[in-house]
């Protein structure tokens, strides 16, 4: 499967089930002409995980919204929660570690984490 290009009007809606990992670029960013192949043969060999790409000059509310920097960006969702958000570009062995980490979160864990975290009173 190939990368699929995300905009604001469906970024909810893909990342809100199953693994989706989004990469934030833009055309001029040379880091992210370099990890563009690394993270396209990922889509290809992982056709159960949506694979989408935002390109930060189209779609700049969306890059504002996420509060993206530094690009490439590379954030991970599952079940519509974002588990990781980091910049640069991976090489193909540290993309496969991350989705491998992806597969096995345990999603009820990470829920009840979250679910902690909000309890705690405001400092």
């Amino acid at each position: 499967m190939a990368t699929k290009n995300l905009t604001h009007a469906d970024f909810t809606e893909t990342v809100g089930e199953g693994i989706v990992f989004v990469d934030f670029w833009a055309a001029w960013c040379g880091p992210c002409r370099a990890f563009a192949p690394v993270f396209e043969q990922a889509a290809v060999q992982h056709p159960d995980i949506v694979f989408g790409k935002v390109d930060t000059e189209a779609e700049q509310q969306l890059a504002a919204e996420f509060r993206i920097t530094s690009i490439p960006t590379l954030m991970v969702f599952r079940d519509g929660i974002m588990v990781y958000a980091q910049p640069g570009a991976l090489r193909a062995p540290q993309l496969d570690q991350l989705i491998q980490g992806a597969r096995d979160l345990d999603m009820e864990d990470v829920r009840r984490q979250l679910a902690e975290r909000d309890a705690q009173p405001a400092s």
